[in-house]
């Protein structure tokens, strides 16, 4: 191939939507035709997720209730990334205790995934913490997390989960495998504070700026 690389130049945007935890907007791109064509983009915060791996190789998983499909879900514990100026290995740390009750003595970044980068700007980073210590839950939780369930389950057992269509959360399914595959390897993997840059921005300057 040669020549230059067409750039998808923005013409004009247009915002749809703006919410609690995510924005709408619809863009018109420069299509390489010389088209322009209409992209409609959701905004989201970013989140984290913790594949906490305990001695036995076991993860802690949870099972919750999730509105968008009607049905509870085998997850990662996770959360986004919606409080102001929080580092996000912060957050991870502090939805690790809230939904588990557990705090880890060792970090370090396990993958990083674009569930769906064809109309959403979402991206999750997937931690994995070992040295494993017992915290406790906050007494109240709200909401979904009020309903939860947290399990051991082995490295194993969550591999056939998610071949079996069991574990369907995307962020989950790449947690899951590349654990499976760093766990005979206990030094593997990103520093904590790896780069980063596809941590989405946009919705976060957007509630900054109202």
């Amino acid at each position: 191939m040669t020549g230059s690389r067409h750039e998808f130049t923005v013409q004009a945007s247009k915002d749809i939507y703006a919410g609690r935890v995510m924005a709408l907007r619809a863009d018109d791109v420069l299509m390489p035709s010389g088209r322009v064509a209409v992209r409609e983009i959701v905004e989201h915060p970013g989140a984290v997720a913790i594949a906490a791996l305990d001695a036995d190789d076991r993860l802690m998983m949870i099972h919750q209730y999730r509105h968008a499909v009607g049905r509870r879900l085998w997850e990662l514990p996770a959360g986004l990334l919606d409080v102001k100026g929080e580092d996000p290995l912060a957050t991870a740390q502090r939805e690790l205790a809230e939904e588990t009750g557990l705090a880890a003595a060792e970090w370090s970044v396990l993958v990083d995934v674009t569930p769906s980068p064809g109309f959403t700007d979402e991206a999750v980073r997937v931690y994995l913490a070992r040295g494993l210590t017992e915290v406790g839950r906050p007494e109240h939780a709200d909401d979904e997390e009020a309903d939860l369930a947290a399990r051991w389950v082995s490295l194993p057992v969550a591999v056939r989960m998610v071949l079996s269509g069991t574990i369907i959360n995307a962020t989950t399914v790449a947690g899951v495998l590349a654990a499976h595959v760093l766990s005979g390897a206990p030094k593997a993997g990103r520093p904590a504070d790896a780069p980063w840059p596809d941590r989405p921005t946009r919705f976060a300057d957007r509630v900054a700026e109202g």
